[in-house]
């Protein structure tokens, strides 16, 4: 399939918290479905961690538009004389008296500079993400009378307002929604026809043949239990109740606790670290590759994920390294938040608490670090019920026949 009859729009690329774009844009390639891919983010210091085998070069439209006046003024100059510029300018003025703010400016700037740097013959866009990559898809594809869209997956779900969601789903050929939480929200918004669940699964290579062998329990100083947790350091990852929890645990309880993954409260938490008298047993390694990150988890026997509810409404979907875990074998705790009770199941699949409750943290912890025959168990149960959930490749068979759908 042509390269020059699909654009694809995400936040920023290559990003090391979200590997399953890339994975899932170079598995697109191996099925024949090539594009052009823009940005609307450089890459962050961590980017040269994250692997990816994606062919598609990468163009960046600018962040902000203070930052490239003359391309994003003759953009819109050039863009007035497109077909659908009445269509698009209406739609970004009705969205502005909803949302009057520098960043719904800066989309429709995106957009026009983004219709610029189309090929003629794209016919249509697909926007990673429904909050701004979507924004600046829509504007894009009503500018140049095309189609577009969408692959929504968690905060982008719950944080974008209501109406913003409405109007793009309303106007999108598809939207692919990767956990059930999420589409049961995005379908009382709009008509199910369009949405699509597709799961992300991981590389067949991940999945473990059998739980790994568990003995550790707590009692030897000198081989302490090893709790791993992989997540960005952010509020709905519930690392602060977390560490809590870990200042909870009995002295006389062997332990050691990994964190991998970059984020706003890194500084935080170590500080809290240091004020609980945990520097010893508690390590914040920060952005780490993907390829040490699964070497950490092979040396967990715990996988913790205590994921909350934002203040602002922000939570999981189903996070790729809960069910990175699952499938090396580690017995996972987590929480009932977002999509993770779709992948564990509490007592069955893993261990399940309320996430801001510390004392039930500290004691499930406990009860798995003391008994290593139950994590063999719950991590077997995971990785042989309903298994098909690790499969990412029969996601990506159903987004591709999505997409050619419509190229």
């Amino acid at each position: 399939m042509r390269s020059d009859t699909l654009a694809i729009v995400v936040k920023g690329f290559p990003r090391l918290s979200e590997t399953f774009v890339s994975r899932e844009l170079a598995a697109l390639e191996c099925r024949g479905i090539f594009f052009n891919l823009f940005s609307l983010r450089k890459p962050y210091s961590d980017a040269s961690m994250s692997e990816h085998a994606v062919v598609a070069p990468v163009r960046y439209i600018p962040e902000y538009l203070s930052e490239a006046p003359v391309q994003t003024l003759s953009a819109v100059c050039r863009a007035v004389a497109l077909p659908g510029f009445a269509l698009a300018f209406t739609s970004f003025l009705k969205d502005l008296r909803r949302d009057f703010s520098s960043a719904r400016v800066r989309r429709f700037g995106q957009a026009c500079i983004l219709v610029q740097l189309l090929p003629s013959s794209v016919q249509h866009i697909h926007a990673h993400f429904a909050h701004s990559p979507t924004s600046v898809a829509r504007y894009a594809a009503q500018l140049r009378r095309i189609g577009y869209s969408i692959s929504a997956h968690a905060k982008d779900i719950w944080t974008d307002p209501e109406w913003d969601l409405k109007s793009k789903l309303k106007e999108a050929r598809f939207v692919a929604v990767c956990n059930r939480a999420g589409f049961r929200r995005l379908v009382q918004m709009h008509d199910s026809a369009a949405l699509h669940l597709i799961r992300h699964g991981i590389a067949k290579d991940l999945v473990a043949t059998k739980a790994r062998p568990q003995w550790r329990d707590g009692s030897i100083p000198s081989d302490p239990a090893r709790i791993v947790a992989v997540a960005r350091a952010v509020e709905k990852k519930g690392l602060r109740h977390l560490l809590e929890a870990l200042a909870l645990l009995p002295k006389d309880l062997s332990f050691r606790f990994d964190h991998f993954g970059g984020g706003e409260l890194l500084a935080e938490l170590n500080t809290r670290t240091n004020e609980l008298g945990l520097a010893h047993r508690v390590h914040w390694h920060g952005p780490t590759s993907h390829s040490d990150v699964v070497a950490a988890i092979d040396k967990a026997d715990v996988f913790a994920l205590t994921a909350i509810v934002g203040k602002d409404g922000d939570q999981d979907g189903i996070p790729n390294a809960l069910l990175e875990a699952q499938a090396r074998g580690v017995c996972v705790v987590s929480s009932r938040a977002g999509g993770i009770e779709e992948v564990v199941e509490n007592g069955v699949t893993g261990r399940l608490v309320d996430a801001i409750d510390v004392a039930m943290i500290a004691n499930t912890l406990e009860d798995l670090i003391r008994s290593p025959d139950e994590r063999v168990a719950l991590a077997t149960n995971a990785l042989n019920i309903e298994p098909n959930r690790f499969d990412a490749e029969a996601g990506y068979d159903q987004l591709s026949l999505l997409l050619k759908t419509y190229l």
